[in-house]
């Protein structure tokens, strides 16, 4: 793939991110400032539409068929259009999964994209039949929204889909995926040129408009590169997100204890409790991408280890996540049971 089509996407992605900024400011399309947002000054929206151009013009350009360009575009533009028009209009939450599940619908029924069955470690093999239409449908949508939820910090939602995208993008290298790699490296250049502007303190939010299309696009790629694998590479793609996949987990778990609805938002997610702690704006947004450049790295690792030496690596990955949890509260304040238990078998031992 030519270097130059990457240039070019980061160029259009730098030049227009400002044209949007002040056509966003022109019309008011701004997110001001409110009790779940963190932003103290109205901030222009819309940003999403650059990396989206951006990516529109790459995808042109690379040397992609067809009968995969074409689904792949138009669910994009609906899952744009439904962002674009929650930013200027506030949607309900219902309304937004509408457009989400449409946009699914076509690239899995247009675009033949779908996960069909996976491998036991142990032998044999799991056939979903009639349900990987539905199940690859869930993962769209869920990973989509996953990455709509962490977007409360200046750069964090780009940030961590860079991240992602990367790894994703080294992932297709090892296995030789061509068009995964192509169509991610498109998007990488188109959000690196939009990072600058929304990078802390922001001059422009992505707004829905650009988180949906970014989660959207993660979510194919993750099911392109890691499609009718392994159950052990089958954790690959859930590591790689592991970031906004945990932080949805958690918000939902919360949403449940606390007797909320799911849709609810909340000032708990994984930013809210690091601020909280006294940790600045930057240096929250820089601690996440450094737990998601590990997850990464825990992926990578993954990839190239023993299937007892996985289900370790799982364990020990499991453990620190958990008392990642309950340090911060992303649960709840009271829920503490395995420091409270590191804590009773350090007093039987003082005893």
């Amino acid at each position: 793939m030519s270097w130059m089509i990457i240039c070019i996407c980061f160029g259009v992605s730098v030049l227009l991110t400002p044209l949007i900024r002040k056509i966003a400011l022109y019309f008011d399309i701004t997110d001001k400032p409110d009790q779940r947002r963190i932003n103290i000054k109205p901030i222009p929206s819309l940003g999403g539409l650059a990396i989206f151009i951006s990516f529109v013009i790459g995808m042109f350009l690379l040397p992609i068929e067809n009968e995969f360009l074409w689904p792949l575009l138009i669910a994009a533009f609906v899952m744009v259009l439904t962002g674009l028009l929650d930013d200027i209009m506030e949607f309900k939450a219902r309304y937004k999964l509408i457009g989400q599940i449409l946009a699914a619908f076509i690239i899995v029924f247009w675009g033949n994209i779908s996960i069909d069955f996976i491998n036991l470690p142990f032998g044999g093999e799991i056939h979903f039949g009639v349900l990987s239409i539905p199940l690859t449908i869930i993962w769209i949508v869920a990973i989509t929204n996953a990455i709509n939820l962490i977007d409360g910090l200046d750069g964090l939602a780009a940030g961590v889909s860079t991240i992602a995208l990367l790894t994703i993008l080294g992932m297709a290298f090892i296995m030789g995926d061509v068009l995964v790699i192509m169509i991610a490296s498109v998007l990488i250049a188109g959000t690196l040129g939009f990072l600058p502007y929304n990078f802390n303190p922001a001059k422009i939010f992505m707004g829905d408009t650009g988180a949906l299309f970014l989660g959207f696009i993660i979510s194919i790629l993750s099911v392109m590169g890691f499609k009718n694998v392994t159950f052990i590479s089958l954790i690959v793609p859930i590591l790689i997100l592991g970031v906004p996949i945990s932080d949805t987990i958690f918000a939902i778990i919360r949403r449940m204890v606390t007797k909320q609805p799911i849709a609810m938002a909340d000032k708990s997610h994984l930013h809210h409790c690091l601020l909280r702690l006294g940790f600045t704006h930057r240096q929250t947004v820089i601690l996440i991408y450094a737990i998601a450049a590990l997850f990464s790295l825990f992926a990578f690792i993954f990839t190239m280890s023993t299937l007892w030496g996985s289900m370790i690596l799982i364990g020990v990955l499991l453990v620190l996540i958990e008392v990642l949890i309950e340090t911060l509260g992303l649960v709840g304040s009271t829920y503490r049971p395995l420091l409270n238990l590191f804590k009773i078998t350090k007093e039987d031992k003082i005893d």
